[in-house]
């Protein structure tokens, strides 16, 4: 298994839908399961991460008045 810190958004996506269907589907023994559940959670958590930070960046493109696209700092407000 690739270390999840390295997946692409897609690669831990596909994973995680993966490892929620063989869940579902009771493929796996109990010990099994337990590993690819945590693992699941773990992917999901990377996949969060990636969708929080796609988002900061796209929230932060303007469109100024006279039609140019630029971008703004991020608010350290939140």
């Amino acid at each position: 298994m690739s270390d999840i810190k390295d997946l692409s958004f897609e690669d831990a996506l596909s994973e995680l839908e993966s490892i929620v269907s063989k869940l579902e589907r009771g493929d796996a023994p109990l010990e099994e399961s337990i590993d690819i559940y945590e693992r699941g959670a773990r992917l999901k958590k990377h996949c969060e991460s990636k969708l929080k930070s796609a988002q900061l960046k796209v929230d932060k493109i303007v469109l100024a008045p006279n039609g140019d696209i630029g971008t703004e700092p991020l608010d350290s407000g939140g």
